[in-house]
C-alpha cells in the first residue's frame, strides 16, 4: 500500500521535458485540490525520463506539499507507459489523467467527477479547441480513421481530460499507443464512457511532443494494432470449483 490509497482521487500528470509550466502546473494543481469534488485528492507526477532539468524541480516541488507524489523513469518511454505506470501505482478509488501542459483546466475534473460512479471512464471532449488548424485537422481526420477501424463512438479520445475507476483503469494492457484507445479498452473489459465538453486553451510553456507521425500515422497503425488484439481476446466464467 502507498500513500494515494489515503486518497478519493488520484490525478495522473505524465511530464516530459516540461520544466518551464512546471511551477504553473504545480499552482493550478495544488489550488484545484482545494475544490475537488472528490476529496481528499492528491497528484501523482510522471516523470518520463525528463533530459531538461525538470526531474530536480518535481521532486521538490512534491517536497513542498503533502498531497504531491511522483514516479520517475529511468528513460523516456511514452505517455502510454507513463499512463499505465501511474494507473498500476494509484490506489485510490478514481484516477484522472490531465497532461502537464495545461491546455486543459483541473477544474474541469469537476465537471467529469459526477458522473465517476456510474462510468468506469468520463472523458473530456475539448470545445473550442485552441489548436493550430493543422493540428485540428489531423486530429479530425485520424479520429474518424480510428472509429471506422476500432468500430466506437468516442468523439475525442486524444482530449488529455480523463476520470477513470481504478478498478478499471489498473486493467489496461501495457499496450504502445493504449492511450489512444481508452474509450475502446474500457468497453472491452465490459465498461462504459460519457463524453463531457470540457475547456481548451493555448500551450503557454515548452514545445508539443506530437507532430504528424505521431498524431496521424501513429494512431491510424495503432488503430489497426487495437483491431487484432480485439479479435483475439478471450474471457471465459468459472461456474464451479472446489478451490475456495
Amino acid at each position: 500500500m502507498n500513500p494515494t490509497a489515503s486518497f478519493q482521487f488520484t490525478i495522473i500528470v505524465p511530464v516530459y521535458n516540461e520544466r518551464e509550466g512546471l511551477l504553473r502546473l504545480e499552482n493550478s494543481l495544488a489550488a484545484y485540490l482545494e475544490k475537488a469534488l472528490v476529496r481528499p485528492a492528491c497528484v501523482l507526477l510522471v516523470d518520463d525520463g525528463s533530459t531538461d532539468g525538470g526531474s530536480a524541480l518535481i521532486e521538490e516541488i512534491c517536497a513542498r506539499h503533502t498531497d504531491f507524489f511522483f514516479l520517475r523513469f529511468a528513460r523516456n518511454c511514452g505517455l502510454s507507459a507513463a499512463l499505465k505506470a501511474g494507473f498500476e501505482a494509484c490506489e485510490s478509488p478514481y484516477a484522472g489523467y490531465i497532461d502537464a501542459d495545461l491546455q486543459t483546466d483541473p477544474e474541469d475534473f469537476n465537471l467529469l467527477l459526477p458522473y465517476a460512479a456510474g462510468f468506469p471512464l468520463v472523458m473530456g471532449i475539448r470545445a473550442e479547441r485552441k489548436d493550430s488548424f493543422g493540428k485540428r485537422l489531423i486530429s479530425r481526420i485520424a479520429n474518424a480513421s480510428r472509429r471506422r477501424i476500432v468500430h466506437d463512438t468516442a468523439a475525442d479520445t486524444g482530449c488529455p481530460l480523463k476520470v477513470l475507476q481504478t478498478a478499471y483503469a489498473r486493467q489496461l494492457p501495457s499496450l504502445s499507443g493504449m492511450h489512444r484507445f481508452l474509450p475502446a479498452l474500457i468497453a472491452m473489459q465490459g465498461g462504459s464512457y460519457k463524453q463531457v465538453p470540457v475547456r481548451h486553451y493555448p500551450r503557454q510553456a515548452g514545445k508539443s511532443k506530437f507532430g504528424l507521425s505521431n498524431r496521424f500515422w501513429g494512431p491510424i497503425r495503432d488503430a489497426f494494432g487495437y483491431r487484432w488484439y480485439q479479435r483475439r481476446l478471450f474471457r471465459y466464467t468459472i461456474e464451479r470449483s472446489n478451490l475456495d
